[in-house]
């Protein structure tokens, strides 16, 4: 079989006549039905007969899309990832995917979600190893961009639902700035805090996918419109020149594994070697303990959200989403806007280490993705920078030695997501070296 091209070499090919859309989305069905039956990437595809005639002209003609099952398509099913959507259409498509159908582009399927972007687990397995967690909430969407059944697939983050699975499975995964992607017609989590992101295989992908897809309306609640990017056509984003990183250490760096550590380590010696200057920094207290903020913000507001569904269909639900909701029906009011308030003040404050740095280095979970599918991992290593509405960047580094991919993630000051993409430009560049 064929190697399928990554999003910016299809597009490139197509517009070039190189590549027919009808060849690439036959060989993606291929993929996919070679894969499928132990991945369980997808919840519902597109027969390559009905997706063909999906093709339209422009920047995206031919090119399948993995959609998140939380994005609304009316083309196929929307489920939320709960039995209470089973077989439920929307009557109008979310807009970036109206966007995406505009580009040109073909939705090929709705790919496996946690139930409601939580904690409860779909069927998916690691495209690595099967008896492995691909992560989550976005499972299906970092499996199906890894296992090369699509270049590009939507994903929804909260606290770590984009970085976390990408990393797992060994993708680029780029959770843009809060509001600068729109998330109407996705169903929230908490809508404080969701952010709608992009699994790819390369940084250059992930920029062409951002600069096509980002915001170009004000109309929704928090959104904004970030500067187009530079991009060539043949080199794509230029890297970063010299970039000043902040090697972040947490409180939470005991539970990492030792090969984690050692890949974090060795990811800090290459971006040194390459030129970049890598300091080591410790937040302050304030920053890791408003986690727990965070989380009764998400609790709040998913106790408002799931109001109906805990009346009506409680029966339906995984105790996650009871446990959930329960917890911020026992809030204050007085509670979660402390909260907020402490998230405008932190969002602010952390501008300061911008003055010194470029960017953060990170660590995007604890290690390899953990065995079993009962679980999806633990978002604690992503959850500040989604708290805060800060742009980040999961890039694919080593195998731990178990075969599973072992990434590393590059934060980002607020709307500064061009520069972001420019690091992990750098980075990409020096870790294949």
């Amino acid at each position: 079989m064929k190697k399928i091209p990554g999003l910016r070499e299809a597009c490139n090919k197509i517009q070039a006549g190189e590549l027919t859309p009808h060849e690439l989305l036959s060989q993606c069905c291929d993929q996919a039905d070679l894969l499928e039956p132990s991945l369980h990437a997808f919840l519902v595809r597109g027969s390559l007969e009905d997706l063909a005639k999906e093709v339209k002209p422009g920047p995206l003609s031919g090119i399948p899309v993995g959609v998140k099952d939380i994005i609304a398509t009316t083309q196929f099913p929307t489920t939320n990832g709960s039995p209470i959507y089973k077989g439920n259409i929307p009557k109008e498509d979310a807009p970036i995917i109206a966007k995406i159908r505009q580009l040109g582009g073909v939705i090929f399927g709705k790919t496996v979600t946690t139930e409601f972007a939580w904690r409860h687990p779909g069927p998916t397995t690691n495209p690595w190893n099967a008896e492995h967690t691909p992560g989550g909430s976005s499972s299906g969407s970092a499996a199906s961009v890894a296992a090369g059944i699509v270049p590009l697939a939507l994903g929804s983050q909260t606290q770590g639902s984009i970085v976390r699975p990408a990393a797992f499975c060994g993708v680029v995964g780029f959770k843009a700035s809060f509001g600068a992607v729109t998330r109407e017609g996705a169903h929230p989590l908490a809508g404080s805090l969701d952010h709608i992101g992009f699994f790819t295989r390369s940084v250059d992908d992930a920029a062409l996918a951002f600069q096509l897809l980002k915001n170009d309306s004000l109309a929704e609640e928090d959104a904004i419109i970030l500067p187009d990017l530079v991009l060539n056509e043949k080199t794509g984003i230029a890297p970063f020149a010299t970039p000043r990183i902040a090697k972040i250490v947490t409180p939470h760096d005991h539970l990492l594994s030792a090969e984690q550590k050692q890949a974090l380590d060795a990811a800090a010696d290459r971006l040194r070697a390459a030129g970049a200057i890598v300091q080591e920094l410790t937040l302050p207290t304030q920053y890791w303990d408003a986690i727990a903020d965070m989380n009764l913000m998400m609790d709040c507001e998913a106790a408002q959200i799931h109001e109906t569904h805990l009346k009506e269909n409680k029966e339906l639900l995984s105790q996650h989403i009871i446990d959930l909701a329960d917890r911020g029906s026992k809030h204050s009011s007085e509670a979660y806007l402390a909260a907020r308030a402490k998230q405008i003040e932190l969002k602010q404050s952390i501008a300061a280490f911008f003055e010194q740095y470029d960017g953060f280095l990170s660590v995007p979970a604890s290690g390899e993705a953990p065995k079993g599918l009962t679980s999806t991992g633990d978002p604690i290593f992503c959850a500040l920078w989604s708290f805060l509405g800060m742009p980040a960047i999961n890039l694919p580094f080593t195998k731990s030695g178990n075969g599973l991919p072992l990434g590393i993630q590059l934060i980002g000051q607020y709307q500064e997501d061009a520069k972001l993409l420019s690091i992990a430009k750098f980075a990409e560049i020096a870790f294949a070296k």
